[in-house]
């Protein structure tokens, strides 16, 4: 290891551009990737894994010091917290955090490390938590792509809110910005369409890929007839595994899974139509491509002639009649791709609508949320050709950096003038100029890229021509003169250069109106609800219910906005939310263009530390003051360090405070207090030192207040037992002295008896002969008196974990027993009523195999009766439970020298997932042989053996053991009876009986309406169907299908046998030329 090198740029004592370059280098090649200017986080990609950010790493950096650990990212996220929930110098405040960089400088990696570090901080053992990261890479599969700057390049932005009430997480949501759908159908040289192409292609089954119409990847235009070599199409393999285990935790359901992935394929499918002019001049789809047609509309759900019919001709109603207008070539191919450019958008935008949806806090409207926002958002770009989307994408990067320069120098130096501050003015360069180029009304880019969007007739030239006689003289726009509408754009990283080809209608982004009209009345449900809904202002997708509403004009009121216009609201709206925030920034920086680890390129990290302003950053971080607290604000949050109460809010009480702290480095001015980044280290520390006394001082008095207690309650206990041995003394005493009494009776009663002078004896009446008793009455044996039970002690084995359902352990005293609480009572039993109800409605089918269940499901036992079972097992048996007061299961794990109990939830999809794991299962026989393989989480145990039933001859319980004696009673039934009982009917009764509530009825026909006895005399009917005709079925229950699977598989084999006929003709020459397009290196 080399020198010591500063981990904060802001204590340098000589700023230059060559020593920081010098520092940052050093630090860089120790694998020191991060750097602080100040509260600033300086983080340097290093193309490669580094061992940083291990769990342990992540719990070093929990409510510490700033310097008493390095550098990290997960600082800027423990920082943020802490700040949102008032622990540090500030009062609570909604934070956020902005991550700035050019693309490929590693903004989607620090996100999600954000993101999972704030989740450990605010960990509270809920699904939630692991619902929030599965976020991350759902939508990193369908919004990123490759480029040649980034492999992994964010072509949309988003903002993610994470809502919290105190400490824990309450929801999320995502705001996306802005997604590049032209990569749906065109990639320039050396880049890829999104992700989620490649994932679904490698990740398919074969046996779904027939399913849902997908052939061989370099079939496909929109592919442009390239797939990955083998290791890369492993990689994409697991990818989609990871992606589709994201939807399932998420809470997607199974239908619309394949719904998306339908509409998926179809757009694949589309891009392959290809068109061709007839006689009469009107267009028809070639014969090479019907089938390809057929498919497309098989997906989409629509009829072939109906989709045929809105990609060659467009129909207008003039004063109520329908004019039809035929398309030629290039505006069929252009109604093709605008189609596919739709849906797939559309498909992104119900995305994430339905991740805010299943992630919306849960909670009353009244409840105030804080909230820690990150914004990922696309990086600065300049290609060697810029088209629309880079136009947008530098902007949103101009309104960060000034954004950055607002706080940072602009309201910064501003108030050390108004305050009276004495202060050197820092020069920084301000991008406001260049904002008021793009946005300024009526003579802004945008502003003038609508106006001319506005006329059918204008062309791109045009709109560039405009530009260039608007903005010839200003300082920040070059005009280009040549035949191609260009213009450059001198933005804070530099001049860009700009191919206007395709603004006017890439902003326009219409859909004509019989295209909307198709795929609303589409039968596949998803689609439908896509185009049925609305868009907002700021471009955000808004499904609605009611589906069929062609007539309904609000739709294109909606979209008579520009795109435009869309994004520069969104902007707005972005800026006013982090305005209103504590803001924290990560400037992240690209060591090399050729994205390979150990390789630091000084002049491009030079170019960016400059046009991001970080030497004037420096500059004013270490001489300026970054917190400047009001009077008012600053005597509210530290009047404590007085220990004073009732201090007056002003200039006075401030100082008293500050001078009883040594402080030094502050500032005062009229109306508020200038102190530096570190100050709010300092007093932080100060008020935790206060914090830490109080709870001295707290756990000293309550130790007293309890120990008074006890000993009361003792010396109550000691009265009781005094008393009550007093009075058994008592009792005692009288109980001889009657005794005695009685002996002095008797034998005064016998001297008597012989004083008396003998008589002859009288002979008595004979008896008659005594009744005889029933057996039943056993007058040798005495009753028992009734004992009260005595009470165990609990099994070793108990670990009060936090996977468990019932923590709830009450340690009553003998003598200070309570009478039942029969309200809690009825509680406990309805909520076990519930769950059985529960299980009976919809688990009994899913848990049973071949009219049994597994052996290590064990029924509503409860937690004594499973540790009991596994107290004498081996280490890793296990057993699954129902829960006894939710809906759910418990699985009870033998560990090294305890039990631990996990709780098993299932989701709304249906889906089963212990609580605190990131992956969820279709069944429960799924979760455990997974757990088999993969330890669970957090002690990584593995399930070894099934705990199975006590002995082999007959089950634990009495409800299981009545179970299986009905099992085997039914087969001795006659031949009609059973039938009636066969099937998952059969366990669904048994599962009756098992879990009966005592005094209920067994026959669950007894109380069933006759309109649902007809429907479960129906399903038992199916269900006894030949099992052979399930798989003809592809609607059956067993797994959900595409709405037209069987046009699918009729184009498919259409689609492969002109394929075969075209290869059979090709003569053996000519294929070299077939295969120029349809390369396979990746």
């Amino acid at each position: 290891m080399g020198e010591k090198l500063p981990e904060d740029l802001a204590s340098l004592s000589e700023l230059d551009e060559k020593s920081l370059l010098e520092v940052l280098t050093g630090r860089f090649t120790q694998n020191l990737i991060y750097t602080y200017i100040g509260d600033i986080l300086v983080a340097i990609n290093p193309f490669k894994y580094l061992s940083i950010y291990e769990k342990e790493v992540s719990g070093q950096y929990k409510c510490h010091e700033k310097k008493s650990l390095p550098p990290h990212i997960f600082a800027v996220a423990d920082r943020a917290y802490q700040s949102m929930l008032g622990r540090l110098a500030t009062g609570p405040k909604n934070q956020c955090i902005v991550i700035s960089g050019e693309s490929g400088a590693g903004k989607t990696e620090s996100t999600k490390l954000l993101l999972r570090h704030i989740m450990e901080l605010c960990k509270a053992n809920s699904q939630l938590e692991q619902q929030i990261l599965q976020v991350n890479p759902l939508l990193e599969a369908f919004g990123n792509a490759q480029t040649v700057m980034n492999d992994n390049s964010s072509r949309f932005g988003k903002y993610i809110q994470l809502r919290f009430q105190n400490s824990s997480v309450k929801g999320a949501k995502i705001n996306e910005y802005l997604l590049e759908k032209s990569r749906v159908v065109h990639q320039d040289e050396g880049e890829q369409n999104f992700h989620i192409f490649y994932f679904m292609l490698a990740g398919i089954s074969t046996e779904d890929k027939e399913i849902y119409g997908l052939l061989d990847p370099t079939r496909y235009r929109y592919l442009n007839g390239r797939f990955g070599k083998e290791d890369v199409v492993h990689a994409w393999r697991l990818k989609y595994a990871e992606v589709c285990n994201a939807m399932d935790m998420v809470g997607f359901e199974e239908q619309e899974k394949v719904d998306m992935m339908t509409i998926l394929a179809g757009i694949l499918s589309l891009g392959n139509i290809a068109f061709e002019t007839t006689d009469s001049d009107a267009l028809k789809v070639s014969e090479a491509s019907r089938g390809w047609l057929k498919a497309t509309a098989g997906q989409f759900g629509v009829q072939e002639e109906d989709l045929l019919k809105s990609l060659t001709c467009t129909t207008s109603v003039t004063r109520g009649e329908a004019i039809q207008r035929l398309h030629n070539q290039q505006q069929a191919e252009d109604a093709r791709d605008s189609i596919a450019k739709v849906a797939y958008g559309r498909v992104f935008g119900w995305i994430v609508s339905k991740i805010n949806e299943l992630l919306a806090p849960k909670v009353d409207c009244d409840v105030e949320l804080s909230e820690i926002g990150i914004l990922d958002i696309f990086g600065f770009e300049n290609f060697a050709v810029n088209r629309f989307e880079q136009l947008c994408i530098n902007l949103a990067n101009e309104q960060l950096q000034y954004f950055f320069n607002h706080h940072i120098f602009l309201m910064e130096q501003k108030e050390y003038k108004e305050e009276g501050i004495t202060w050197e003015t820092i020069t920084y360069k301000d991008n406001k100029p260049i904002l008021d180029l793009f946005l300024t009304k009526p003579i802004g880019i945008l502003s003038l890229l609508d106006e001319q969007s506005a006329f059918p007739q204008a062309t791109d030239r045009d709109f560039v021509d405009k530009l260039n006689s608007k903005f010839k003289t200003a300082p920040n726009f070059e005009v280009v003169r040549n035949h191609t509408p260009l213009f450059t754009i001198v933005h804070y990283a530099g001049k860009v250069q700009y191919n206007a080809s395709g603004f006017l209608e890439k902003n326009r982004d219409t859909i004509p109106a019989n295209i909307r009209e198709l795929f609303i009345n589409s039968v596949t449900p998803l689609l439908s609800v896509l185009f049925a809904a609305t868009i907002s202002r700021t471009g955000t997708l808004m499904p609605r219910k009611a589906k069929l509403q062609v007539a309904d004009d609000n739709f294109n009121s909606t979209r008579k906005q520009s795109v435009g216009a869309q994004f520069k609201h969104s902007l707005a709206v972005l800026m006013e939310k982090m305005f209103a925030a504590g803001p924290h920034f990560v400037r992240c920086i690209k060591p090399n263009r050729s994205k390979q680890p150990d390789q630091l390129d000084s002049k491009l990290v030079m170019d960016q530390l400059r046009y991001n302003g970080l030497m004037e950053t420096i500059r004013i971080r270490r001489d300026g003051f970054s917190w400047r607290p009001k009077f008012r604000e600053f005597v509210e949050r530290y009047n404590i360090l007085l220990l004073k109460p009732d201090l007056p809010l002003d200039k006075s009480s401030c100082m008293s405070i500050l001078n009883s702290t040594q402080l030094s480095g502050w500032k005062c001015g009229s109306s508020r207090l200038f102190f530096k980044y570190w100050h709010q280290e300092e007093l932080s520390r100060l008020l935790e030192r206060l914090g830490r006394a109080a709870l001295v001082i707290q756990k000293n008095y309550r130790a007293r207040v309890c120990r008074r207690r006890y000993l009361s309650l003792l010396e109550e206990i000691r009265r009781q037992r005094q008393a009550q041995r007093e009075r058994e003394e008592r009792e005692e005493e009288e109980r001889r002295r009657q005794q005695l009494e009685d002996e002095r009776k008797r034998r005064l009663e016998l001297e008597q008896e012989n004083r008396r002078p003998a008589s002859p004896p009288v002979p008595l009446p004979r008896k008659h002969k005594p009744e005889p008793r029933p057996r039943s009455v056993l007058t040798s044996v005495p009753k028992a008196a009734h004992l009260m039970p005595v009470p165990r002690p609990r099994s070793k084995l108990f670990e009060a974990t936090p996977f468990d359902n019932e923590l709830n352990v009450h340690l009553d005293a003998p003598l200070m027993l309570q009478p039942i609480d029969e309200e809690r009572m009825k509680e406990k039993h309805l909520k076990k009523t519930n769950t059985i109800r529960w299980f009976k409605e919809t688990q009994v089918r899913k848990l049973t195999r071949d009219g049994g269940f597994p052996c290590w499901f064990h029924g509503m036992i409860t937690r004594r009766q499973a540790e009991d079972l596994l107290i004498d097992k081996p280490l890793g048996c296990f057993l699954l439970r129902v829960g006894q007061s939710r809906e759910g299961y418990t699985l009870t794990y033998r560990g090294a020298d305890r039990c631990r109990h996990y709780m098993v939830e299932m989701q709304s999809n249906g889906k089963y997932v212990i609580l605190g794991e990131d992956r969820a299962h279709s069944s429960l026989t799924d979760l455990v042989q997974y757990h088999t393989q993969v330890g669970i989480k957090p002690f990584m145990e593995l399930l070894a053996l099934p705990c199975g039933q006590m002995c082999d001859q007959e089950p634990d319980y009495e409800e299981l053991k009545d179970f299986t004696s009905s099992l085997s009673s039914a087969v001795e039934r006659p031949a009609e009876d059973q039938d009636m009982d066969t099937g998952s009917h059969k366990v669904h009764l048994e599962m009756q009986r098992l879990f009966l509530p005592p005094g209920g009825s067994s026959n669950p026909e007894s109380h069933k309406p006759p309109v649902l006895k007809r429907i479960s005399d129906r399903r038992r009917r199916l269900e006894t169907a030949p099992m052979e005709h399930k798989d003809d079925d592809p609607t059956g229950e067993s797994r959900p299908f595409p709405r037209l699977y069987p046009s699918i598989r009729l184009a498919m084999r259409e689609i492969q046998q002109i394929q075969q006929q075209s290869q059979d003709q090709i003569p053996v020459s000519s294929s070299k030329a077939l295969s120029s397009w349809k390369r396979t290196d990746a």
